[in-house]
């Protein structure tokens, strides 16, 4: 299978740059989409891997920095290059505190724009592998049932069969089945693979319930 072409959005309300751009990038091996508005581009569903987005700082109904935030708050997996003909320090300021890569001005050299879009799809790409993991570490867990959840706790915190029958009122036959599905529903191989997995659940914050202190 073909490897797939890194993810590019450009937004920008100038057609010129749009056509210029994208014919710059698929050129350079890009997947390139363009985007008129900046409404349109956030009418777009969430992309389903690691992205760039080129912005223009000057748009109507929406500037570059609004459309940066909405990215943020969504949780896309987008990293933010700017594009400006006439950039300011204040927002170039807020544009690397919102975590953009670049901040750039127009007309852009060709090199120093792909330079920039590498460096931000290796970030992004970093980052979509670790949510990745997370989600993946959060699928494992989700399937216990609060009983489950209960006896794993207490046996990754190196509580005995007999320590939990006795905490919990059951039977030590009854602890061993639960631990068997706990093995079972989580796809640890052994004690020592489960108690990883359970510390990377809670470092990780991937949870949605509660983890015990």
């Amino acid at each position: 299978m073909s490897e797939v072409a890194p993810l590019v959005f450009i937004v920008d309300d100038d057609a010129a740059v749009l056509k210029s751009l994208k014919r710059l990038l698929g050129a350079s091996g890009f997947d390139v989409e363009t985007f008129a508005s900046p409404l349109a581009f956030l009418d777009r569903e969430a992309p389903d891997r690691p992205a760039c987005v080129i912005l223009d700082l000057s748009m109507p109904d929406l500037d570059g920095l609004g459309v940066h935030k909405a990215i943020v708050e969504r949780d896309w997996p987008c990293s933010v290059v700017i594009l400006t003909g006439h950039g300011d320090i204040p927002s170039r300021v807020q544009a690397m505190n919102l975590g953009a890569v670049d901040f750039l001005t127009k007309p852009v050299d060709g090199d120093v724009l792909i330079t920039a879009l590498n460096e931000a799809l290796e970030r992004q790409s970093q980052a979509f592998e670790i949510r990745s993991h997370h989600e993946d570490l959060k699928s494992r867990f989700e399937p216990l049932t609060a009983r489950e959840s209960e006896v794993m706790e207490m046996v990754v915190n190196g509580s005995l069969n007999k320590q939990i029958a006795h905490e919990l009122g059951i039977s030590e036959k009854t602890v061993k089945a639960h631990r068997a599905k706990v093995m079972h529903k989580t796809g640890a191989r052994s004690l020592a693979s489960l108690v990883q997995l359970y510390f990377e659940l809670r470092q990780s914050g991937a949870s949605d319930r509660d983890t015990p202190a």
